[in-house]
């Protein structure tokens, strides 16, 4: 039994940037909890998600992943939309701004926020129409048949490809689980609940695609060698499924979120408050324009 989970426990392809970076998150956010209220709920998120990300990407699940197409689903909705959604779900940013000595604090994050190329970054990535469009199509450009066969042949676009969905999920679900109301959030608080609705459109038809294709999308992994006996067709219709209806009700559980939020902010009347602002910035534009 050991033997077994040690060998599950090993990385397929042990990555130090991976494993660097993964600590240091790991680091700051435990450091950040001894100097903030932190609740037990948000830990167990944070946590958890960190390690659905650590077991999907440097574990011998990997092996499986790139060896059989319904496992290789299982890992992107993995670092796709949960533990992107719980992480942030979690709330982190002010946990993990605390881990950081405030000598970094002061001398290189807070510069680093405020240099050019991270505004030039943040304007165009944060943007939602932008954030949006690249969560919708990092999962349709890597489920068209040519670019999986490029990524299952060259490791470099294979980790491009873990990386990216991974990325454009946390943008995502930051804008979308954004706790404060617009401005300063990016995103309008109903449109945070409406757009998962959007996003999952897309995606439920390409699941419904690949569930009910009569042809074997995907040779490369009989190429690569599979790790399952199971029929090719078998395994593409549990594939497309996975993209079809987990992923379907991930985003309807985001959407759920966002309406909490929605909901608390307009108990709190933020949302009135920011309106009645925004509408006597309006009505005062014209006489101050007219000094």
């Amino acid at each position: 039994m050991t033997t077994i989970l040690l060998k599950w426990l090993v990385p397929w392809e042990f990555s130090w940037i991976f494993l660097l970076s993964f600590l240091g998150a790991c680091a700051l956010y435990w450091r950040g909890c001894h100097k903030l209220p932190v609740s037990m709920g948000r830990k167990i998120a944070f946590w958890s998600g960190m390690a659905i990300v650590y077991l999907s990407l440097h574990t011998y699940f990997d092996f499986y992943a790139e060896h059989e197409f319904f496992m290789h689903r299982i890992q992107q909705l993995l670092l796709h939309h949960i533990a992107p959604l719980m992480i942030v779900a979690s709330y982190p940013g002010s946990v993990l701004r605390a881990g950081l000595p405030l000598r970094w604090r002061v001398h290189v994050l807070r510069p680093a926020l405020r240099s050019w190329p991270w505004r030039l970054v943040s304007t165009v990535l944060l943007n939602p129409a932008i954030a949006t469009i690249l969560f919708v199509a990092f999962v349709l450009i890597w489920l068209i048949p040519s670019m999986q066969t490029m990524a299952m042949l060259d490791w470099r676009i294979y980790r491009f490809m873990n990386w990216s969905m991974i990325a454009s999920g946390f943008v995502y679900w930051w804008l979308v689980l954004d706790h404060r109301p617009r401005p300063p959030g990016r995103m309008i608080p109903g449109l945070r609940v409406l757009s998962p609705g959007i996003t999952m459109a897309p995606q439920i038809l390409a699941g419904a695609i690949i569930t009910f294709s009569k042809a074997d999308l995907y040779p490369i992994f009989e190429i690569c060698g599979r790790a399952f006996n199971f029929n090719v067709f078998t395994g593409q219709l549990i594939g497309g499924i996975i993209i079809w209806v987990p992923a379907a009700t991930i985003e309807t559980v985001g959407g759920l979120l966002a309406m909490r939020q929605w909901l608390r902010l307009s108990r709190s009347g933020r949302i009135r408050r920011q309106a009645r602002a925004a509408q006597a910035i309006s009505n005062a534009a014209p006489g101050l324009l007219g000094q």
